[in-house]
């Protein structure tokens, strides 16, 4: 019987002073901003995400090329001078 007494104590020891350190750690994570620093950096993050997206959309959006144009010729005949028949 003392056996079991000693395991139900120490069990229980062991549940309290586990939740004592992990209330501990969350009161100092508290106080030192650990929240406000996170939502911060995840922020960041985000910000880093968009700018890297709308910088692939603009880029696929107007491309260096556009395909096999070649434009008009330049004109041989001054017009200025000669006007083209129809």
């Amino acid at each position: 019987m003392d056996l079991q007494k000693i395991a139900t104590y120490g069990s229980a020891a062991a549940v309290v002073s586990t939740g004592a350190v992990v209330g501990g750690i969350s009161a100092v994570d508290s106080v030192k901003g650990g929240p406000e620093k996170r939502e911060i950096a995840r922020m960041e993050e985000v910000r880093i995400l968009v700018a890297e997206e709308v910088h692939r959309q603009l880029s696929n959006a107007f491309p260096k090329i556009t395909g096999p144009v070649t434009g008009e010729k330049d004109p041989t005949l001054d017009y200025r001078q000669t006007i083209p028949k129809r």
